[in-house]
């Protein structure tokens, strides 16, 4: 109990350091939200009058009290370009950029564990070797960059997936599947270079465990050993890393999206910083760090549930 009460007020204080530097930050970019509204006609009694309606005659403490209370109530502000609540147009998004996380955190499990169990297995082949020299080139790729490589060649060339339609789970299953399966590829494939070669490097240094070698002695299979004993040692390392790949896949979909035209928080992140609308803006990255604190929580409320040792340490 003590270790929950510790990373939850861990958790808690972290939020609020994030909470307030995020408004710090905003609140020394140049530029006046009342003036970007009314535009550069407007005169300055206009421009006060609006301030004093947004509440921006506030002191900066009185500012950031009101919008901390408009978070836990769900008011996030008005959105400066679209003069709707903040929240309606998050919800809006959000599960475009959900869906797609998903979908790319899917298939780099789903890709990246087998194929890293199967390098440690088969280490110094030639399989293996080539295997990790691609590892090497995915990570070595930015994402953007496999999404135009992947448009070129199912879209453009095989013409298998569309590359800049969006379709809804609401309104047809498989045409919004064909619609993300390319981006969450494009997403995943650097993720799954980096799981690879982690659970490589981490198999392989717990073949060099003396349980191994006891277990080799015994006379159980490598099979048995790696998946009854090596990946059950190696699970807190291997949830470390997945735990990093889901807040950077959650969080960090802003240039496929836009490579792929996809309606969701990425692509509205860009439009809202090229249309300096700072409330939109704000909230978004609040919700993106936020995001990544507390995937980071649940991994280690997760460590005290695989490993017993962990609750005694807190």
């Amino acid at each position: 109990m003590r270790y929950i009460i510790y990373k939850l007020s861990t958790f808690i204080v972290t939020i609020a350091l994030v909470s307030l530097i995020v408004f710090s930050v905003f609140q020394v970019l140049p530029g006046r939200p009342a003036q970007t509204i009314l535009g550069i006609d407007a005169d300055e009694q206009q421009v006060a009058q609006l301030e004093k309606e947004l509440g921006l005659d506030q002191s900066l403490w009185e500012q950031y009290i009101s919008w901390i209370s408009g978070l836990f109530s769900g008011d996030l502000g008005e959105s400066l370009k679209y003069q709707q609540p903040v929240i309606d147009i998050l919800l809006d998004r959000i599960p475009v950029t959900f869906s797609l996380a998903m979908l790319s955190i899917v298939l780099t499990a789903l890709i990246g564990i087998p194929l890293g169990i199967f390098i440690a297995r088969t280490d110094g082949k030639w399989v293996s070797t080539i295997l990790s020299m691609l590892t090497q080139l995915g990570i070595a790729i930015p994402s953007f960059w496999f999404g135009f490589i992947l448009i070129l060649l199912f879209s453009v060339t095989f013409k298998l997936f569309p590359s800049n339609s969006y379709v809804p789970w609401s309104e047809d299953f498989f045409g919004a599947l064909q619609s993300f399966f390319l981006p969450a590829l494009a997403l995943a494939l650097s993720n799954i270079a980096i799981m690879i070669r982690y659970l490589r490097n981490t198999i392989l240094d717990q073949m060099k465990m003396d349980y191994v070698r006891t277990a080799k002695c015994k006379g159980l299979s490598e099979r048995w050993i790696v998946y009854r004993h090596i990946l059950r040692n190696a699970f807190i390392p291997i949830l470390t890393i997945f735990g990093m790949i889901i807040a950077d896949t959650l969080g960090g979909s802003i240039i496929i999206e836009n490579v792929f035209s996809l309606p969701g928080l990425g692509s509205l992140l860009i439009q809202s910083i090229s249309a300096r609308d700072f409330p939109l803006v704000q909230s978004m990255v609040l919700y993106i760090a936020v995001l990544v604190v507390f995937i980071n929580f649940l991994v280690d409320l997760l460590y005290k549930v695989i490993d017993p040792r962990i609750r005694l340490k807190g």
